[in-house]
């Protein structure tokens, strides 16, 4: 393992011309057969690339891609933290900001509102999508094939007796939340609980992650929800405008 984050680190200060195999073995300070067998094995990772003549390795498809998701949570967690605040500042309530993994829903930043109740709100982390508003309000912008390719994958695990277990009515949700522009979690994650959720979207169109406020169930009446749904509209809609995105029509 050693030896491997030292060869994607001397090829990744290599530039565009990457290295050859007496280079890396040099390095190393390995034989040149060892040289060999631990970039083929990085490259059937996806980690490193060979390119000819040579050959000579420079780094992998995957390891690019992490990189541009790396950039690409920055980007939105850089961006979208003042509106978070104001979020949080205007509802009083804890505000997250996520990021569209592939249908899930990835908390990339958190306020807590100032006197509320702190929530155990781990960051960095995929969560179920079923059960969260940040996750319907993604799920709402996929099409009714894709959220079910998406749930048989991940099940509905159930955390109270709230939670939506049925998929059939989890695309009714979802055909509210297309109407109304923002997700609720009525409990549905945690007994006490209750979260509001609307997405955000990036220049393609396409959304790019969600955010969410999370408060006490008690007393909420149907009404403050929908205020609340409004204001955290608004507040998305703010992201979309600071990614140069685009909100479009609801797939189905």
């Amino acid at each position: 393992m050693a030896r491997a984050a030292v060869l994607l680190d001397l090829v990744s200060n290599a530039g565009g011309g990457g290295l050859g195999v007496t280079e890396i073995a040099g390095h190393l300070k390995v034989a040149k057969s060892t040289a060999l067998s631990l970039a083929r094995t990085l490259s059937a990772a996806g980690l490193l690339r060979a390119v000819e003549p040579g050959p000579r390795y420079v780094l992998g498809l995957n390891l690019l891609r992490l990189g541009d998701l790396v950039g690409q949570q920055t980007s939105i967690a850089e961006l979208g933290l003042p509106t978070l605040r104001d979020l949080s500042s205007v509802t009083g309530l804890t505000a997250r900001l996520a990021m569209n993994e592939n249908g899930y829903p990835v908390f990339l930043e958190r306020i807590d509102g100032e006197g509320s109740i702190r929530f155990h709100a781990p960051l960095g982390q995929r969560e179920e999508p079923h059960a969260t508003a940040a996750g319907k309000a993604i799920l709402a912008e996929m099409s009714e094939e894709d959220v079910r390719s998406l749930i048989a994958e991940t099940g509905m695990a159930v955390h109270t007796s709230h939670t939506l277990t049925d998929i059939a009515l989890l695309l009714e949700d979802l055909s509210r939340v297309r109407v109304e522009g923002y997700a609720t979690d009525d409990e549905e994650e945690a007994e006490g609980v209750f979260c509001v959720g609307a997405a955000f979207f990036d220049h393609h169109g396409k959304c790019a992650g969600a955010l969410s406020i999370t408060g006490l169930k008690v007393d909420v009446s149907h009404r403050e929800v929908q205020r609340l749904g409004e204001i955290v509209k608004v507040h998305s809609d703010r992201i979309t405008l600071l990614l140069g995105g685009v909100r479009q029509g609801s797939r189905t």
